[in-house]
């Protein structure tokens, strides 16, 4: 007897057995994981050994740094050349035969409690990472520069209070370091004489950080002995700008 037919409906085909996925040692994919793994690792720095670790550390502030010395060279000879201020006092700066130079103002990473610094033997420093602006830098050029004008024209004793606090009223002053939106961004602000206390304010501060000074009053007597004279001469600018 023959077997019963089967309808097409109740046809089954059997599919052909897959052979497993390869488990082949690919050197070049494991080359690339380990690469994008490294990188992950260095981005994030999860994953690496105290000793790497350190080593990212420094290599991000080694490029952090040179980013920042980039920045503020960039913006120190744009003032050098196109700032009415910078540009006047390198002209009188030259005329009290002290000229300065690119190389006389130099950008470096500094403490965060300054933003820059005068040295008669080293010229001017810019805090290369403090500034919030390019006019912030500008009013510190400035600053810096009266010193350099005082020392070269006056022949300052910087370990004199009077001197110091002297050069100090004359920079705080004359250098744009008081005006009205510097000090609201500190946390002072008045309607009235509110640029001769920012001034003082700032005298005070300098001459107490002197090695001469023992205390914030000695500071305060300095400053207030020469306060009238000093506050009053705005050499080589005609007058407040």
């Amino acid at each position: 007897m023959s077997a019963p037919a089967t309808s097409d409906s109740q046809t089954r085909v059997t599919p052909p057995i897959q052979p497993p996925p390869s488990t082949t040692y690919d050197p070049h994919e494991a080359s690339a994981f380990e690469s994008w793994r490294s990188s992950l690792s260095q981005l994030t720095g999860l994953g690496l050994t105290p000793e790497e670790t350190a080593a990212r550390d420094a290599r991000l502030k080694a490029e952090k740094e040179a980013g920042d010395w980039t920045h503020c060279e960039k913006w120190k000879n744009s003032l050098m050349n196109r700032s009415p201020s910078v540009v006047f006092m390198l002209k009188h700066l030259k005329i009290a035969g002290c000229p300065f130079t690119a190389d006389s103002i130099q950008c470096h990473p500094c403490p965060p409690t300054r933003s820059g610094g005068f040295s008669p033997e080293h010229g001017i420093l810019l805090c290369q990472d403090r500034f919030f602006s390019k006019r912030h830098m500008e009013d510190t050029i400035v600053h810096e520069m009266i010193h350099a004008f005082d020392h070269c024209r006056f022949d300052v004793k910087w370990l004199d209070l009077r001197h110091h606090a002297c050069s100090e009223i004359r920079a705080a002053n004359l250098s744009g370091d008081c005006k009205w939106t510097r000090e609201v961004r500190r946390g002072f602000y008045a309607f009235s004489k509110q640029h001769q206390a920012c001034v003082k304010r700032r005298a005070v501060l300098s001459v107490e950080a002197n090695p001469s000074c023992k205390d914030r009053a000695m500071a305060e007597r300095a400053v207030n002995e020469v306060w009238e004279s000093c506050f009053k001469d705005t050499r080589p600018f005609d007058e407040i700008y």
